[in-house]
This record gives structure tokens, C-alpha cells and sequence, in this order.
């Protein structure tokens, strides 16, 4: 909402570059919490909704999700504020939410990882962006396999998940996106990427517990538990003399 909801008593838009959030970037730097930040949106949602935008049939069942130029910043605007916060707290860790949400333009993204190193990417909700790109995708995601992280945009069925390894470790062609009516983004399907496994591991668990307090001792708690279970489940399975 920053930039394009959120505003002040005299009706301005509150950048997301507002001086009056430094203290608040600067305290989870110190206390080594990293930051995920939704800044701006798709392209398509900064664009006139007639027959030329690919992603019409989204925008017209969720009008609110437009943009337009007479009424909000542009999306270059938005993009520009969050990459001066980047620049103003290097010691504080950002996610990038959904590819920075540029997942449209995957080498203006690596220029932003080369340039901040404080600058980290999930990809929920935008493999749909990344799997018409696969090459360049592929790419991208084993260029900089340590700065990206999984991610699916909440707590979605079993459905998704599979959609998402299905996108991210196999060759499959031309398979849906979302399990979502379709097109829930766009008219198009999507190309695996068939990452390497090392790239896999990183994206999946590594990356998040290097930046993330605390999940490295709850994935360890959870791997006890789950051996626990399966010592338990081979006792019970075990013939009885």
C-alpha cells in the first residue's frame, strides 16, 4: 500500500522511501530481522485495461488492482523509491517480494542484485511470469541461487506446491501455472526449468535459514520429530516375537 494506498492527513500518497520508516529498516538491520517488501505490481496492472493488455481477464475481475497514470505513481516511481531504501540501509536484509515484482524483466532484477547486496527474491504468485521465460529463467535462478527464496503466496492446497515443483524440477512443456480457474493471470502456459539439485536445496531451505533468525533450530526441531515418528512407525511395524 505504500505509494498507492497509504496516505497522509492532507491526502498524499506515503512513499515507501518516506523518511519517517528509516528508524524502523534501520532497527531490523541491528536486530537481524530481514524485511519482505511488496512494491508496486505486475506491469499488465499499470496499463490501460482494453484488448492490448495480456492480463485483462484478471483485471477485470479485480478492477481495485489498477493503476492507472492520472491517479497513482508509475511503476518505475514505486520500483525507484523501494531501490533507494535498499541503498540507504545495506546493513538490513530486503525480500524482494515476487521477483521485486519485475519478474517481467529478469536482467534489470540481476542489475538490482548485483547492486544491492542487501537485496534478496521470492518468487510466489509469478511462476507464471518466469515459466514463459524458461531459458532465461534458468538462467537467472541458477546465476543467483543464493539470493533467491521459495515462496507461494500463502497457505495454498497441496495442488500449488505441486505446480511449483513441478515448474522448478522437471523439463515438462506447456503445463498450467496456477490451480486457479483458468487464466487466472494471463492467456498462457509455462516450461520447466529443470534446476540442478544443489540450486534446489538453496532456493528451498538454505538461503532462508542463512537470513532467516531462528529456522534453522525449528527445522531442526522438525526433522527430530519427524525421525521420532518414523522410529515409531518401524516399532509398531516390527513383527512381534
Amino acid at each position: 500500500q505504500f505509494g498507492l494506498g497509504y496516505r497522509n492527513p492532507d491526502g498524499s500518497l506515503i512513499a515507501i522511501d518516506d523518511r519517517r520508516w528509516d528508524p524502523i529498516w534501520s532497527a531490523c538491520g541491528d536486530l537481524g530481522l530481514p524485511i519482505i517488501m511488496h512494491t508496486a505490481d505486475p506491469a499488465a496492472f499499470f496499463q490501460k485495461i482494453d484488448e492490448t493488455n495480456e492480463r485483462w481477464e484478471e483485471l477485470h475481475r479485480h478492477p481495485e488492482w489498477s493503476f492507472p497514470a492520472d491517479k497513482f505513481p508509475s511503476r518505475k516511481q514505486l520500483l525507484e523509491a523501494r531501490n533507494r531504501v535498499l541503498a540507504r540501509h545495506p546493513k538490513t536484509n530486503f525480500i524482494g517480494a515476487h521477483v521485486a515484482n519485475n519478474a517481467e524483466d529478469l536482467a534489470t532484477v540481476a542489475g538490482w542484485l548485483e547492486q544491492y547486496p542487501n537485496l534478496y527474491v521470492e518468487f510466489a504468485s509469478r511462476i507464471g511470469e518466469l515459466g514463459r521465460q524458461p531459458y532465461t529463467a534458468r538462467r537467472f535462478m541458477i546465476e543467483y541461487s543464493d539470493r533467491i527464496l521459495f515462496g507461494t503466496d500463502g497457505p495454498w492446497p497441496e495442488t500449488r506446491v505441486r505446480l511449483y515443483w513441478r515448474f522448478l524440477e522437471t523439463y515438462d512443456e506447456y503445463f498450467p501455472y496456477s490451480e486457479k480457474v483458468f487464466p487466472p493471470q494471463g492467456l498462457w502456459n509455462i516450461y520447466g526449468l529443470g534446476l540442478p539439485d544443489d540450486v534446489l536445496r538453496k532456493i528451498y531451505q538454505a538461503n532462508a535459514v542463512r537470513i532467516i533468525p531462528g529456522l534453522k533450530q525449528k527445522l531442526a526441531a522438525a526433522e527430530d520429530e519427524l525421525k521420532r515418528a518414523a522410529a515409531a512407525e518401524d516399532a509398531q511395524d516390527a513383527p512381534q516375537e
